[in-house]
């Protein structure tokens, strides 16, 4: 058995079995934490969300308080999980490593941009939950919609991740926006482009693709895609990468439940997807396709 052992434990530590699956620290740098991310997301529930997660008790004369410590927590951690990212995403030499010293700086102001984001990203979350209380005749009010609903949770995740997309931040926004795929079946790219008042209805099995483009009232129901139809492939074989290749949703749409729709193509405003339908055309305003 120990001879067994010994040699599984060589074949496992030679470069032609991990070159592929090995991930060796940029400038001695470790990878971005999943644990300080995942409390990262915590903190920015009871930012964005006071009183429904974190401190239950909190009030008008104490959420300055509350909102300070945790901001400036936020800050802090989010500022060292984007130095890692930027060193994980970093193609310099080992001897280049002195120009790293810039990167912690950057992260910090990365950081503080994304600071200054919050209060926009409360505002587009609270459509959302305006719209999936519109939506739903079972929501009994707004504070249920904020504590059960998945879309809540799911959409919490883009939207601070699609800001961390815009201010250039490798790596980190794919690990929010798989927390809340994992918790809620819901799977959004964090470069997806999603307007207000947006709701996903049930949730479980929707998937959004990383160029699909969403206007402003749209409500999706479980198992949507907006999906690719093919990958065009360069002269080596290997994905061209940077394509838009997924749908163009217009305003006011709605999309019932397991209807896929494929490539670049435009639902136009007001449309109507029935349940179970494959589209790979564009759809013109206000049609029905059932």
């Amino acid at each position: 058995m120990n001879s067994n052992l010994s040699t599984t434990i060589q074949e496992l530590s030679s470069p032609e079995s991990y070159n592929r699956v090995y991930h060796e620290p940029n400038h001695g740098m470790p990878m971005p934490s999943v644990e300080a991310i995942k409390e990262m997301v915590t903190l920015l529930r009871e930012i964005i969300l006071p009183g429904y997660f974190g401190v239950d008790s909190i009030n008008e004369e104490v959420i300055q308080y509350h909102t300070g410590v945790n901001v400036e927590k936020l800050y802090d951690m989010l500022s060292e999980q984007i130095k890692r990212g930027l060193c994980f995403d970093c193609n310099m030499s080992f001897v280049e490593k002195t120009r790293c010293e810039g990167c912690e700086r950057k992260a910090r102001n990365i950081a503080g941009a994304f600071i200054q984001k919050l209060p926009e990203i409360r505002r587009m979350l609270s459509t959302d939950i305006q719209a999936a209380y519109n939506g739903d005749p079972a929501a009994r009010s707004i504070g249920e919609v904020i504590f059960c609903y998945p879309t809540v949770k799911v959409l919490l995740n883009y939207r601070a991740a699609h800001a961390l997309v815009k201010l250039g931040v490798p790596l980190l926004p794919r690990m929010i926006s798989e927390l809340a795929h994992s918790e809620t079946g819901i799977d959004i790219h964090p470069e997806a482009q999603i307007g207000e008042y947006f709701c996903i209805d049930h949730g479980t099995g929707v998937v959004i693709g990383a160029t699909s483009i969403i206007g402003n009232n749209v409500k999706l129901y479980q198992g949507v895609t907006l999906g690719a139809k093919n990958f065009p492939l360069d002269d080596e074989g290997n994905p061209i990468k940077g394509i838009a290749r997924h749908p163009i949703v217009g305003d006011n749409v709605i999309i019932y439940a397991n209807a896929t729709i494929l490539g670049r193509i435009t639902i136009g405003e007001g449309a109507v997807i029935g349940g179970n339908m494959w589209i790979t055309h564009d759809v013109e305003p206000g049609a029905k396709a059932v």
